[in-house]
Order: C-alpha cells, then sequence, then structure tokens
C-alpha cells in the first residue's frame, strides 16, 4: 500500500473583474478497492455555493455557484489517498477473452456499446493502415499481447509534447505529427482499440513521478479496455505500460474531451482573457498505523 498525498491549484487571474458562471469541477479521485481517500479539503474563492453529485459515469462532480464578481479564481484540491494496486499485471481474462479477436458476452454488451463507438470515424483508414502491422492478418493472437503491441507501439513512435491548448488531436493527426500529449496518445489507443472491437474509454487523472514530487506535476491521461473476467484495465500509452499504483484516476468518459478537471465559463470583456495556471504535487506520505480491528481493502 502507498499513501500519496495530491495538492492540486489552479488559478484564473482577469484584468478586471468578470461575472463567474457556473464551474463544474472533476478533481475528485475514484474510490474502489484499490483507492481509498483517507482525507480531502476543496478550498475556493470568491464566495460560492457549490454542490456535490455522481455523474452518468459514475464520476465525483463538484458543481460551483458564484456568489460576486472577481478578477481572480482559485481552486485548491487537496486529498490523502491509500493505493493498493500493487500488481497490476496480476488478473486474470476469461478463458473465452484470452484469444482475440472475441466477442463480448450479450449479458454485458449493450452496457458496453458506446464505449465501442469511435469519437473520430473520418481517421479510421489512417488507423487501419497504422494498426496492419501490429495486427499482421488479423490472425488469432493473445488478447493482452495485442494490446501491450499495441500500448508500446504508441509509446515508442510517438513523441510525448505538452500541449497547453484544449481539446485533443485526432488520432491521424498524432500519426502524422508523430508527437502528441498524454491526451493525444491516449485518445490514438481509445480509437485503435475501437476500430477492432473492443470497448474503450478515456481516463483523467493524476500521476505520481519524480516531477509531480517535486511540484511541476501536471494532469495525466491514459485508457481503460474492458477485458472479461479482469474488467476495465488501464493502459498508459505515454509510457507504454499498464496502470499501478502510480496513477490515480479521477475521471472517466467514453470521450476525451468531456472530463477536462476545471470547466466554466464567465461574462466579462472580449479582451479579458484569464491567465491560468495549474501547480500540481503528488508526495508518498508515510505509511500510517493502522488503528484496531481496522483492515487493508482485499
Amino acid at each position: 500500500m502507498r499513501r500519496l498525498r495530491i495538492k492540486h491549484l489552479t488559478t484564473y487571474e482577469y484584468t478586471a473583474a468578470v461575472e463567474l458562471l457556473q464551474h463544474k469541477l472533476l478533481l475528485r479521485p475514484r474510490e474502489g478497492h484499490d483507492i481509498r481517500i483517507e482525507s480531502s479539503r476543496l478550498q475556493i474563492s470568491p464566495s460560492h455555493r457549490i454542490q456535490w453529485h455522481r455523474d452518468v459515469n459514475d464520476n465525483c462532480v463538484a458543481i460551483v455557484d458564484f456568489l460576486e464578481p472577481d478578477a481572480r479564481i482559485t481552486f485548491l484540491s487537496e486529498v490523502l489517498i491509500e493505493h493498493y494496486e500493487e500488481s497490476p499485471l496480476d488478473f486474470l481474462i476469461e478463458p473465452s477473452a484470452a484469444r482475440f479477436p472475441f466477442h463480448y458476452n450479450p449479458a454485458e454488451s449493450t452496457d458496453l456499446r458506446p464505449y465501442e463507438m469511435p469519437v473520430f470515424p473520418a481517421d479510421s483508414a489512417s488507423i487501419d493502415d497504422w494498426i496492419v502491422p501490429l495486427w499482421p492478418g488479423r490472425e488469432n493472437t493473445d488478447t493482452y499481447g495485442l494490446l501491450d503491441r499495441i500500448n508500446k507501439s504508441i509509446a515508442e513512435t510517438i513523441t510525448y509534447q505538452i500541449r497547453e491548448e484544449p481539446g485533443v488531436q485526432s488520432p491521424a493527426e498524432t500519426l502524422a505529427k508523430k508527437s502528441g500529449s498524454c491526451r493525444d496518445m491516449a485518445t490514438l489507443f481509445i480509437e485503435a482499440c475501437r476500430r477492432i472491437g473492443l470497448a474503450a474509454r478515456f481516463v483523467s487523472g493524476y500521476l505520481h513521478a519524480p516531477i509531480s514530487e517535486a511540484g511541476h506535476g501536471a494532469t495525466h491521461a491514459w485508457s481503460e479496455i474492458y477485458l472479461p473476467g479482469a474488467g476495465w484495465k488501464g493502459f498508459d500509452s505515454t509510457i507504454g505500460e499498464v496502470t499501478g499504483n502510480c496513477h490515480i484516476a479521477v475521471a472517466v468518459n467514453r470521450h476525451p474531451e468531456a472530463v477536462p478537471p476545471v470547466a466554466g465559463a464567465f461574462i466579462g470583456a472580449a479582451d479579458n482573457i484569464p491567465v491560468m495556471r495549474v501547480e500540481l504535487e503528488v508526495i508518498e506520505m508515510p505509511e500510517a498505523a493502522m488503528s484496531p480491528g481496522l483492515q487493508h481493502p482485499e
């Protein structure tokens, strides 16, 4: 088990006060058998009202309504988590899905269908051409081995590049440029998997790495593929590995542009464009002593 403290500060500064419209925040990690939130706090200015709910993907969403105009907005999220994903490769795929291609069980296929639909259908030919050497002849092959080849190929042939622009590149654009951000590389992996008939979704979250330990981290993105018997398994195409206890998922969606950490709008002069700053720190903490009778999740 690892204890990780996540400090995420987002600041918007305008040249003059503006009327702040409703904002949506996706900052709280997704809890489950692998992640437990030990403590959390969310500080926002200026004065506001906040409501929490779970969306259709079971993401924890904060809806913020501001009560006064201001020239500066800050969102500070601090979370302490316990992460129990110690053996990311320790999973079993059902025998019927261990070799690819396979078909999902009819009982699950209805729920999975939205995750099989492409977001960039116009890029199908480009993706097909790219995937041919990775799955020659579309022959029967090991399911995990195929996913691993696709994942590693993206990490090895696409150069990681920080992009401040909103949104994602199309898979065809990423393949043509041979560069992209983590969200662009995740999008390519997702659309490639959908092209061959697998259910895939986009994940937004945090990564514990030396840069985030130093306080210079950024939010991260990766993919999850639904594998019968194993469930949703994470693949990080930026590093070409399956996800483990360095990855902290915050939000998932079938569309890669649907889960930004902070989203909102304002009313003000057209030239009053805010300057945004993001500070992210993910630090490993000493393991806390367990209370009597408390057990770690199995």
